[in-house]
């Protein structure tokens, strides 16, 4: 009997302009069933990031012919929203990564058969160079492609609307529905790019997108950096971790005046096999190997890294003599927002209903640092696109100036003028708080203790767990449905006091054994409030085969916040044990 998969594969085996090295690869899978069946049982998902995924033959997988129909589902999408083609205009980036050039190539091939002007950057770019770009130039649209921290063996393709954020649900739902209209992946029509070129639907993205973004950075800056670093300069260790971020991290922090920063050599050019990391992700700890052995040399105070795309900011710092932590995100986030208030207070220029907007896996230190301050904190899904649709609500509704977005995968915000996660603002922001702290005889450290001890020992904690395939998917989907099955009532002995149900909007609370609605789009997920400041998160990750659990405490010790995070994880780790093998 044949199946669906089996009717794709044979499609793509009898085409006969198949790319040569997709043609190789695909004979490569003539002797395994199960690797042919995943990769064209079903199209790539696509969702609010896009598509992301492993890169070779099918319809599951990212490759030319998949990067094609996803942008002829963008450019049906975009002629239905504006039939004036003269208005339409698309700012594509691309990273490091293995074939991101040759995609975002195509990408404006397949926009200029259909008449939409593409800019494309003339070089590799980080992603919020992207999201500042599509509104500098009034594009409708913006894709980059990148598959961000992912391993060297993935890619992706990232939609971005006309105020520069991430597209939400709504918008992407409309584009899928595209994508499955624009029919057979391998017959995508494309133009040839002198002839786009002369047609003017062709602009390549010289250095004057990246000067303006840069003096934008620039007037970010709190007045007090300046002062600091005529004293104080702070010894930086800098990684690109072979991304996308050199010479915006490097040029930038020059500008503002630091003279101590030193750069990972064998981790600065870009690489698409990451060959000094397993993965280039700046939140795992052994992508600071080799920047921590020269950060012990240099008798570094900061020590920074990006990952590819140069959203994500990792970030080390100084506890002794050649000693130096790794910080999460929670804790880089904390001390990034910390800075902006004392400062901000300090100048007299905090804004009026300012709202600081995290995830609602993020620590809560941040609301009770924020609140100290008379400022709100607003939850959002996890995500930073949902922070980039708040940034565009608060401008559009005036309820709350933007003041810092930031969720606990490293990603960090300030200036609006980008609508994602920043790592060069992040950067910059970072170095000059470091050179602050240096002034006053203090450190990032010493300042990190310094909050525990005012608000209370807050720890977190993320653990993944990979299901890959296929069989993975259904087995994270039956995970979700036996926890709303055979909901927990307690946890280490701590009650459970709240469940919020993404999926189905509601709040359940254990007092009134009532429920409430959830002021969030919908999301497989789940999240459970505990007694005694404690709480866990469930949900599958949107760009990688992973169930994701957060968990958070607070107590008033660190040797208590980590015993009870540690009881915490164990006890839901068992009882998902029971429920399904994990």
């Amino acid at each position: 009997m044949t199946t669906d998969w089996q009717v794709h594969y044979t499609r793509w085996k009898e085409y006969p302009d198949l790319e040569p090295e997709l043609r190789r690869q695909l004979e490569q899978l003539e002797g395994d069933e199960k690797k042919r069946e995943d990769c064209f049982y079903k199209p790539i998902a696509f969702g609010t990031g896009g598509m992301r995924g492993v890169m070779g033959p099918g319809i599951n997988r990212i490759n030319l012919y998949t990067i094609r129909k996803a942008t002829a589902g963008l450019a049906l999408h975009l002629l239905e929203q504006e039939t004036d083609l003269a208005a339409l205009k698309v700012a594509i980036a691309y990273d490091s990564r293995a074939h991101s050039h040759t995609f975002a190539l195509e990408t404006a091939k397949v926009l200029g058969h259909y008449g939409i002007t593409a800019c494309l950057f003339e070089q590799l770019c980080p992603t919020p160079l992207l999201s500042f770009a599509v509104r500098h130039l009034g594009a409708s649209a913006g894709v980059v492609i990148t598959a961000s921290h992912n391993p060297p063996e993935y890619n992706g393709y990232k939609i971005y609307g006309a105020d520069g954020g991430q597209i939400p649900p709504e918008a992407a739902a409309r584009i899928f529905a595209k994508i499955e209209q624009a029919g057979d992946e391998l017959r995508i029509g494309t133009s040839e790019v002198t002839e786009l070129m002369d047609r003017g639907l062709l602009h390549m993205i010289g250095d004057e997108v990246f000067a303006a973004y840069m003096t934008c950075q620039k007037q970010l800056r709190l007045p007090a950096a300046e002062l600091a670093l005529c004293t104080h300069q702070p010894r930086i260790i800098f990684s690109p971790l072979h991304g996308t971020t050199l010479a915006p991290i490097t040029q930038g922090l020059q500008a503002l005046g630091f003279t101590q920063v030193h750069v990972v050599s064998r981790q600065a050019e870009p690489d698409p096999l990451f060959p000094t990391v397993a993965t280039p992700n700046p939140e795992e700890p052994e992508s600071f190997r080799m920047a921590l052995k020269q950060a012990r040399k240099k008798g570094a105070d900061l020590i920074i890294c990006t990952d590819p795309d140069g959203d994500r900011l990792g970030v080390a710092v100084r506890t002794g003599p050649n000693q130096h932590v790794i910080l999460n995100g929670n804790q880089t986030g904390v001390l990034l927002l910390d800075y902006i208030l004392t400062q901000e207070k300090k100048a007299g220029t905090l804004p009026a209903r300012a709202a600081v907007v995290k995830t609602v896996v993020t620590s809560e230190m941040v609301r009770a640092i924020a609140s100290d301050y008379g400022v709100a904190t607003i939850d959002t899904l996890t995500g930073f696109k949902y922070i980039g649709e708040k940034i565009h609500e608060f401008a559009q509704s005036g309820t709350h100036a933007f003041l810092f977005g930031l969720e606990e995968s490293c990603g960090y915000l300030r200036g609006d003028f980008v609508r994602d996660k920043d790592a060069v603002q992040a950067a910059f922001l970072l170095a000059d708080a470091c050179a602050c702290l240096l002034a006053k005889g203090s450190s990032l450290y010493q300042r990190l203790q310094e909050l525990y001890e005012k608000y209370g020992h807050y720890r977190e904690d993320l653990v993944s767990i990979t299901y890959p395939g296929k069989d993975g998917m259904e087995t994270m989907t039956a995970i979700l449905a036996a926890l709303r099955s055979k909901p927990l009532a307690s946890v280490a002995g701590r009650h459970v006091t709240s469940i919020d149900d993404y999926l189905h909007g509601k709040r359940w609370h254990k007092e009134t054994n009532g429920t409430e609605p959830l002021s969030l789009p919908a999301s497989d997920g789940l999240k459970y409030t505990l007694g005694e400041q404690g709480w866990f998160c469930i949900r599958p990750s949107g760009t990688e085969p992973k169930m994701k659990l957060y968990f958070g405490v607070k107590n008033t010790s660190e040797a208590a916040a980590l015993q009870a995070l540690s009881d915490i994880k164990k006890a839901v780790l068992a009882y998902l044990q029971q429920l399904l093998p994990v």
